[in-house]
C-alpha cells in the first residue's frame, strides 16, 4: 500500500472514524483502524460490534492495499502532523507515515482477524443534516444514563410517511420532536430505538453534507433488521438497535391544561442559573407564577437562600410549582425561541415546556415535559 493524502483530509477522516473505537476492546483487533487504499480513494473503518464507522477520502494512490493499525495512536499522530502532504506506505508488518521532516512507523495488526462491517440496510429516505442534528440534540438530553435500564438510554425514532418523531425519557422528563423528511415512499413506516449517545454523536458529525440518508432494515429485504444506518458527506455509520418496548409516551402529555405562563427565555435562563447556585444537589427551585411575574426561590431554613422576580404573562390561576433546575435549563437551551411557554395542570402533575406557540394554534414541533418536585407543607 502506498498513497499520498492531504494532511487535513487525513486528520479529519481519522478523527471521525476514531470516535467509534471502543475504550476497552473485547478483542485486540477492535482497537485497530482499517485502512484500504485503491484507485477510488482511501477508506477508513472502525467497528466495535455495536457501532461501525466508515469514511472515504481522496488520495493519490500508487499501490492499492490494506492495513490495520492502532486507531487511537493514528489519531494522535495525525493531530500532531505538520501542514504538509502525508505519504503512507506499508513495508511488511509496518506502516510508515512521512509528513515534511516528520516520520512515524506503526506496527500493524493481522487484517485477516478484523471483522467485516455490517452492510447498510436499504435507504428509507433523506433529511436535512442541520435540522436532523438540531432535532436529535433537542431530544437526546432527556435520555437516561442508567445502563441497567437500556430502553431508557435510547431515542425512539418513529417514521410515518413524511414525518419523523423522535422521543426520549429518563422518567423525570420527556422530550419529543417532530420533523419532516423525504421518505422513499409515501407510505413508509418504521420504528427504531437507538442508543442516544450514538445517535447524538452521529447526527452532529454528519452536518458536513447537505442531507443525511437514513437506512432501515426490515420489510422484505431481510437485511440489517436490527441495525440502522446513516450516511452523509462521505461518511457512513451503523448502530445496533436497542431491544425493549419504549414507554407509551404520548399518553403522558396532559389532554388539557389549567393554564400557562410565558417568560422571556434569556432572562429566565440567567435567573434560574443564579438562583440555583444555592440549590443543593437534587433540591428544587420553586416557581411562583402570579399575574405579571414569576418569583424564583431556592434554599430553605438556615441554608443559603436566593429569590429573584421576573416579568411573566400568566393565563389561568396563580400556581406554585417546583422543578429540578438542571432539567428546566436543559429544556430552555433547546426550545429555540425567545419566549418560553410553561403549560401546567396542577403543582404535582407534569408541566410542558415549549417555545413560542404556532400561529395556527397547532402542536409545537418540540415539547419538553418535566415532572415537578412535590413541595412539602
Amino acid at each position: 500500500m502506498k498513497f499520498r493524502i492531504d494532511r487535513d483530509a487525513l486528520a479529519d477522516a481519522v478523527a471521525w472514524t476514531a470516535r467509534t473505537l471502543p475504550a476497552r476492546p473485547p478483542v485486540p483487533v477492535l482497537a485497530g483502524m482499517h485502512l484500504e487504499a485503491s484507485e477510488e480513494g482511501l477508506r477508513l473503518s472502525a467497528f466495535d460490534y455495536e457501532v461501525s464507522a466508515q469514511v472515504s477520502a481522496e488520495v493519490d494512490c500508487h499501490e492499492p492495499g490494506t492495513a490495520l493499525v492502532s486507531g487511537r495512536l493514528l489519531a494522535e499522530i495525525c493531530r500532531a502532523l505538520p501542514p504538509h502532504p502525508v505519504d503512507v506506505t506499508t513495508d511488511g508488518a509496518k506502516v510508515t507515515l512521512k509528513c515534511g521532516s516528520a516520520k512515524f512507523t506503526l506496527s500493524t495488526m493481522p487484517v485477516e482477524d478484523y471483522p467485516s462491517l455490517p452492510a447498510l440496510p436499504p435507504v428509507a429516505g433523506t433529511v436535512g443534516s442541520d435540522e436532523f442534528a438540531v432535532a436529535v440534540a433537542q431530544v437526546a438530553i432527556a435520555a437516561g444514563r442508567d445502563d441497567t435500564i437500556p430502553m431508557l438510554t435510547g431515542v425512539r425514532v418513529e417514521i410515518d410517511g413524511d414525518t419523523v418523531t423522535l422521543a426520549s425519557t429518563d422518567r423525570y422528563r420527556l422530550a419529543v420532536r417532530e420533523l419532516k423528511w423525504n421518505p422513499d415512499s409515501a407510505d413508509r413506516t418504521g420504528v427504531a430505538l437507538i442508543p442516544a449517545k450514538t445517535l447524538a454523536d452521529t447526527a452532529k458529525s454528519l452536518t458536513s453534507g447537505a442531507e443525511v440518508k437514513i437506512s432501515l432494515g426490515g420489510g422484505d429485504t431481510g437485511a440489517g433488521e436490527n441495525i440502522i444506518g446513516f450516511e452523509g458527506g462521505g461518511r457512513k455509520t451503523t448502530s445496533r438497535l436497542l431491544d425493549g418496548d419504549f414507554v407509551k409516551y404520548r399518553s403522558l402529555f396532559p389532554a388539557e391544561y389549567a393554564g400557562y405562563a410565558e417568560v422571556q427565555t434569556g432572562p429566565f435562563v440567567d435567573a434560574l442559573k443564579r438562583v440555583s447556585l444555592v440549590a443543593e444537589r437534587n433540591t428544587p427551585v420553586r416557581l411562583a407564577f402570579r399575574q405579571g411575574e414569576v418569583v424564583l426561590e431556592a434554599g430553605t431554613g438556615d441554608d443559603a437562600q436566593a429569590v429573584e422576580a421576573l416579568e411573566a404573562t400568566l393565563e389561568g390561576e396563580d400556581i406554585d410549582i417546583a422543578f429540578n433546575p438542571g432539567y428546566v435549563l436543559d429544556g430552555l437551551a433547546q426550545i429555540a425561541s425567545d419566549i418560553a411557554r410553561l403549560s401546567f395542570t396542577t403543582p404535582t402533575k407534569p408541566a410542558v415546556l415549549t417555545g413560542k406557540p404556532l400561529e395556527d394554534g397547532g402542536t409545537p414541533g418540540y415539547r419538553y415535559l418535566i415532572m415537578p418536585v412535590r413541595l412539602s407543607g
